[in-house]
């Protein structure tokens, strides 16, 4: 009978955790918090505005995957028909591969609709505003 007492005690514990835990990306973009998660494109590292300018430039891009269709299989920007976003690789100093910083574009290639920077590889997004100067 103690062994079930303190389960229950750790489960109701857990329970009043996870009920009180902050939103998950999911539940805040379907809040609309999307919009308010911004970046200013001078605000990016150097490697990103970069790349940046190689989209508005169509290329040359550095990575064979650069330009390939981003699924949006974490759904964490607006749901777009299949081939709508294209992602493409922000070096990052020092890393052997391409690292977790991507742009990930919707629209045409040239003159996207919108941008988004990511740096640690998908799990969050801002999107990429320029503020005149």
């Amino acid at each position: 009978m103690r062994g079930f007492a303190s389960k229950f005690a750790l489960t109701s514990i857990l329970f009043a955790a996870l009920s009180t835990a902050p939103a998950t990306a999911r539940e805040q973009v379907d809040a609309g918090s999307l919009a308010s998660a911004t970046v200013a494109l001078a605000e990016l590292p150097k490697q990103g505005r970069e790349t940046y300018a190689r989209i508005l430039r169509g290329g040359p891009f550095p990575y064979e995957k650069d330009g390939s269709t981003f699924a949006n299989r974490e759904r964490l920007l607006p749901l777009k028909k299949r081939g709508y976003y294209r992602e493409y690789t922000v070096k990052t100093p020092g890393s052997r591969d391409r690292g977790a910083r991507r742009i990930v574009c919707g629209g045409p290639p040239r003159m996207p609709d919108a941008c988004y920077y990511t740096a640690d590889h998908y799990a969050s997004f801002r999107k990429i505003v320029e503020i005149p100067e």
